[in-house]
């Protein structure tokens, strides 16, 4: 199974909750559709920009949702006591039930 590691750190000047955090996700995945309109000329702007400086931005807008689920997971663990390494696990198996992920033999 590949996988894509991405270690992102606790922000430790914010005072993060669900509520704030479930706002910030959603806005920062406006952007990052902003940036995938951009890509497909869906995003009403006559201005064309190169596919290279399109995809940049998509990493970018796609590194801020990250950051933002990073926050709230921190959140979780931090205030509600939730286990996300059994969270994670169940996440895996939900995959393979679905038929979404086969598991290396």
């Amino acid at each position: 199974m590949q996988k894509k590691i991405i270690s992102l750190p606790r922000l430790n000047n914010l005072s993060p909750t669900i509520e704030s955090t479930a706002i910030k996700l959603m806005e920062e995945a406006g952007e990052l559709a902003q940036g995938i309109g951009k890509l497909r000329g869906l995003s009403g702007e006559t201005e064309k920009r190169e596919e290279k400086e399109v995809m940049n931005i998509i990493a970018r807008e796609l590194l801020d949702v990250a950051q933002t689920a990073a926050s709230m997971m921190f959140v979780l663990e931090e205030y509600y006591g939730v286990d996300l390494e059994q969270a994670r696990e169940e996440h895996i198996e939900k995959l393979v039930k679905k038929g979404y992920l086969k598991l290396d033999d």
